[in-house]
């Protein structure tokens, strides 16, 4: 969602919700997310076994998570209360794909136990798992191209060559064949080397890679694969005038890539999986903040009543988030403002010298694809609380998904009682 009139909602509508849940507070939208669901699926309807592991840490929220899985999605988790969560909504075995880095042992005893594919980011944990939780029947590992893959400067992962994610071409082979030794007998492989990327031939080229990566590994160790992770990383349009990744042209290229290199070659059937979070949510979510302040010194000043606690990208990445001031969208955009929250950082900013409508204290004002890494991403610098999350669903009810945070929240794991606590009593 990325311009003016792709709203869910209207002004009437959020100004009934602020009523009973104050601002700011992330919306999300069950019925778009659903239908976003079931058109990456038909997509990738030729490929049998086509599914796609959300990566939780994009909207770590049960409520998201479980209506995902009611499309037909997976977990990706990468840390314990993800698995948990993945627990909680009812996913189990291998709908749950752990992909951790420097992990501790109980996570993976955990994904252990609740039969995950385990999918290893290095081959120095191969004992480390071993030790851990055993060797499993099915392993999959993370690959780094290296140089034998570039990818744009802004990519958020970084070039391979300077990401701390995933295996050599030489450590797989390595790998493949020490965890055949142990006792493994499926196999699949993984990269990652992309994020909210636009261009669909980056994702084509990437099936390419691991096509012949799979059809070489299998000729030299004689292992069967069971499925190959494409990865997430397909962006979403932020900016007006950004288009979305046609999903059909992608997977269109990823199956004559897949008939031409695995299935004339002897190799199928193999599972084709993915990994997307953004694409699943992100342009679903709205951060709703309301206008408190105006300021007038150097530049134009509107201060907002959230912060980069509730959404950090603009203020770490420089990212854009499109903004509509709710009520004022056929309005004349003739007002340049930065609009800013209260933290004690001058990156507290959603926008800078952004052309909008004139703003008053009270507007109500929508924050665009915040159901991504916004919500997952928040903090409590400066004693900041988290916002609560609220679902659209399919019926048109609002419902609370995750209850603000309070001051009583932010001071539980202290002890000001404590016998060694010399302050006021």
């Amino acid at each position: 969602m990325n311009n003016d009139s792709d709203l869910f909602f209207d002004y009437a509508e959020i100004k009934r919700v602020t009523e009973r849940y104050p601002t700011p507070f992330h919306i999300y939208d069950e019925k778009g997310i659903r239908d976003n669901a079931r058109k990456l699926y038909k997509a990738f309807s030729w490929a049998k076994g086509f599914k796609n592991y959300f990566a939780i840490k994009a909207c770590p929220n049960p409520y998201i998570v479980d209506i995902l899985k009611q499309e037909g999605g997976g977990a990706d988790c990468s840390s314990l209360p993800e698995l948990i969560i993945a627990d909680k909504v009812g996913l189990k075995g291998e709908d749950i794909m752990f992909t951790s880095n420097d992990t501790p042992p109980e996570e993976f005893k955990i994904a252990s136990k609740l039969g995950a594919v385990i999918n290893l980011d290095d081959i120095t944990h191969i004992p480390f798992l071993e030790k851990s939780a055993g060797i499993p029947e099915l392993i999959s590992f993370r690959y780094n191209p290296g140089p034998m893959l570039k990818t744009v400067d802004e990519n958020p992962i970084g070039n391979p060559e300077q990401s701390k994610y995933g295996l050599t071409k030489e450590q797989l082979f390595d790998a493949y064949k020490i965890m055949k030794e142990k006792g493994s007998k499926r196999f699949g492989l993984h990269t990652m080397v992309v994020s909210n990327e636009l261009n669909p031939n980056a994702f084509i080229e990437t099936a390419n890679m691991l096509f012949d990566l799979v059809n070489e590994i299998s000729s030299r160790l004689k292992i069967k694969f069971d499925f190959v992770n494409l990865g997430g990383g397909i962006g979403i349009p932020y900016r007006p005038e950004q288009k979305e990744v046609n999903l059909e042209y992608l997977a269109k290229g990823v199956r004559e890539a897949y008939e031409e290199k695995i299935t004339k070659r002897g190799i199928a059937p193999l599972r084709i999986l993915m990994e997307n979070g953004r694409l699943m949510t992100g342009p679903f979510g709205y951060l709703i903040t309301k206008a408190i302040h105006e300021k007038h010194i150097y530049k134009e000043y509107i201060g907002v009543d959230s912060c980069m606690s509730n959404l950090m990208r603009p203020g770490m990445y420089g990212a854009y988030h499109h903004i509509t001031v709710l009520g004022k969208e056929k309005a004349k955009h003739d007002h340049k403002y930065d609009i800013v929250g209260s933290l004690c950082e001058n990156n507290d900013k959603f926008a800078i010298d952004r052309m909008l409508p004139k703003i008053e204290p009270g507007d109500l004002i929508a924050i665009h694809n915040t159901g991504a890494h916004g919500h997952a991403m928040g903090f409590n610098y400066n004693g900041k609380l988290r916002s609560a999350e609220l679902l659209k669903k399919s019926d048109g009810s609002v419902i609370m998904v995750r209850r603000a945070e309070t001051n009583k929240d932010y001071f539980a794991t202290l002890d000001f009682n404590g016998s060694d606590f010399k302050g006021m009593k």
